[in-house]
């Protein structure tokens, strides 16, 4: 079964209570789709955007398991192979041996440490936001080992690697495709904190 997205935000929403969590998620899958638009998959755009937002399904309850809990959850979901493989995949190497093959796949395995390092840019950004984020502070942020250290630079340059994208490169688009999907998730994630009784 291939999810829509409504069904996919569900699953998500089982599994993760975190807004920290979600709010990875939305960006996440909101960075797939752009990508999607920016390399030809346009008609491909929901696919990669569910991908997105589910490629952390198991991390919030089974942090030692992440990678491979989320096979099995999906599998008992009777959810699309492709999607399985697909967040399986940017565990590899650190937690399977899953390799991404699809540029989507790939994609993912750039894009899902770096959301996570420009997220943490953005927020010290007297606009707590991308919007007026430029490369080159960001390449700054990027060059110091103590910022955001938990983001894998690593992981992040492997994931250019495998694009044959320079660095610069995956660093701009993913900037540029947050851009389009920040105002709408703070929207999102500003009712869910509501609904919860936590304040935004």
């Amino acid at each position: 079964m291939r999810p829509t997205y409504e069904q996919a935000w569900e699953l998500l929403r089982r599994y993760n209570k975190e807004p920290f969590h979600l709010q990875h998620a939305l960006t996440v899958s909101g960075v797939m789709e752009e990508m999607a638009k920016l390399l030809g998959y346009e008609e491909e755009k929901e696919f990669w955007s569910i991908v997105g937002l589910l490629h952390d399904l198991d991390f919030e309850m089974y942090p030692e398991e992440h990678c491979l809990k989320v096979q099995e959850i999906m599998m008992a979901e009777d959810i699309d192979e492709q999607i399985i493989h697909a967040c399986a995949s940017h565990g590899y190497g650190i937690t399977v041996d899953v390799k991404p093959e699809h540029e989507m796949e790939k994609v993912l395995f750039a894009v899902d440490e770096l959301t996570g390092l420009i997220g943490a840019a953005a927020r010290m950004r007297p606009s707590k936001s991308v919007q007026d984020m430029e490369l080159k502070s960001l390449m700054k942020k990027y060059k110091t080992p103590s910022f955001a250290a938990g983001c894998s630079r690593k992981i992040i340059e492997q994931g250019a690697d495998m694009l044959h994208w320079p660095l610069e490169e995956l660093l701009e688009r993913t900037i540029q495709a947050m851009r389009v999907h920040e105002e709408e998730i703070n929207r999102k994630m500003d009712e869910i904190r509501r609904e919860s009784g936590v304040n935004a």
